[in-house]
């Protein structure tokens, strides 16, 4: 029998295998699939998925687990830093000045990994991480699980999760092969280091293939498979599908208006969204640019509450709160806990496909809206002379590099060229189309249609 173990790590994974066609079709080529899930039980109860659901415990890292994977980590932003801008960045915001056992341990960790920082050294202390589990009563736990269930593919959703080592140790030490899918599109290039090794992984393209064997010099070309993404297949599936009129009802908008539609970031990494959000709303006041509906979607990772003055200051703006539950609390990465409704999805599609322009710092909703050819503009005032948040840097980050010189969206460094960008695509939305379709095919190789089925199959052939 060929019996498949799924591992869904996070709310973003729930959505992509859970929400997807993903379990359907693991249903039909396996023989058994049990899902492995490092959210709340209860969290499937509404979803008919007809197959075996464990609940994984929980797991805290103790500080020497924490040691070696810091030091995984850190060591291979130090062994790939040379000519990669946003790895560089990374070390930097990795540093701390805490006066406390880890604030010390992180300053040791840098200033031992500057010299010591081979892929040798990295798998030492990966080696050393993994010997961490070995007594682990968490470990003991996972082994027994994966034994009972008699999984022959155990198949992680995301990559870089800490709290997913143990598992991939316990795994090993049963001989059960496993895979990974490579969660996001900068994950690799400007990332830290995955939470252990896996036998196969699947990538969204072939530029995603080679930053892989570019980063991770261990890993064979024939265990990476390019099979696209499922983040963007609830966009050609029909349950998810919306009229216009019923969106417009929805948000109260004005059927004579066209769209603009601006998705924020998290609070760690898009902190000028507040600025970029009143630009807007003072140059539809001043008309300097045509009276539009204006939506603001803000992050699902977070509460909405930093716009809180800007919704008091501005009401005609209409609001997309995404309908994500927070399904635990007590958990070292509680974002991860967040899961979206199929209302959310529904939303965010319809979002995607009735919006007129899409404006992001430089999220991967660029590529979301890029799906149903909607012209992106990325707003990026802060540099380190003014005095904002300095987002201009992410411009030096290897996936960004690529957005830019592909053309694909209007990257706007101060309010006249938000401005400008806004007129131009109102009036010409088909401006930078060409580029819009050379970079989805740059980031995302395979079409949208099938991508459960590929994936599926390749875990099939795995296993």
């Amino acid at each position: 029998m060929k019996k498949i173990g799924i591992v869904i790590t996070d709310g973003v994974g729930y959505r992509n295998f859970v929400l997807s066609d993903f379990m359907t079709e693991a249903k039909l080529q396996f023989d058994s699939v049990v899902l492995f899930s490092c959210l709340p039980k209860n969290v499937y109860d509404s979803l008919d998925l007809n197959c075996t659901i464990v609940e994984l415990e929980v797991f805290n890292e103790h500080f020497f687990t924490w040691f070696f994977r810091k030091a995984k980590e850190v060591s291979h932003l130090q062994l790939h830093t040379k000519g990669n801008f946003g790895i560089n960045d990374n070390l930097k915001t990795s540093k701390t000045k805490a006066r406390n056992p880890r604030g010390f341990a992180i300053r040791f960790i840098h200033v031992w990994s500057r010299i010591i920082h081979s892929e040798k050294w990295i798998q030492r202390y990966n080696h050393y991480q993994q010997k961490t589990f070995s007594s682990h009563e968490i470990t003991k736990k996972y082994t027994a699980l994966l034994q009972e269930h008699g999984v022959s593919n155990l198949f992680f959703t995301h990559q870089r999760p800490p709290f997913i080592a143990p598992l991939i140790y316990a795994a090993a030490q049963l001989q059960i092969k496993t895979g990974s899918f490579i969660f996001s599109w900068d994950n690799l290039a400007s990332k830290g280091r995955m939470a252990g090794d896996f036998d196969y992984y699947l990538v969204w393209s072939e530029l995603m293939k080679k930053e892989l064997l570019q980063f991770y010099s261990a890993i064979q070309a024939e265990n990476v498979v390019v099979v696209g993404t499922p983040q963007f297949e609830p966009y050609v599936l029909d349950r998810y599908a919306s009229d216009k009129e019923r969106f417009y009802a929805t948000f109260n908008l004005d059927i004579r208006k066209k769209i603009i539609c601006f998705s924020c970031g998290d609070i760690a990494t898009s902190k000028n969204d507040e600025l970029y959000i009143e630009t807007i709303c003072k140059a539809i006041l001043e008309k300097k640019i045509p009276d539009v509906n204006l939506i603001v979607r803000t992050s699902p990772a977070e509460d909405p509450i930093r716009f809180k003055s800007i919704v008091e200051k501005y009401p005609f703006i209409k609001w997309n709160y995404p309908k994500w539950i927070q399904s635990r609390e007590n958990h070292q990465e509680a974002w991860s806990q967040r899961i979206p409704t199929i209302a959310d999805i529904k939303d965010l599609r319809s979002l995607l496909e009735f919006a007129d322009i899409n404006i992001n710092m430089l999220s991967t909703m660029s590529l979301d809206f890029m799906q149903f050819d909607k012209p992106v503009i990325n707003p990026v005032f802060g540099n380190r002379q003014n005095g904002l948040y300095d987002d201009q840097r992410f411009l030096y980050y290897a996936h960004i590099v690529n957005v830019v010189k592909s053309g694909a969206t209007r990257i706007a460094k101060n309010e006249q060229a938000l401005i400008d960008a806004i007129n131009l695509y109102y009036l010409y939305p088909e401006t930078d189309q060409l580029n819009r379709e050379k970079l989805m095919q740059l980031q995302v190789s395979k079409p949208l249609e099938g991508t459960s089925k590929r994936i599926v199959t390749a875990l099939f052939e795995w296993t």
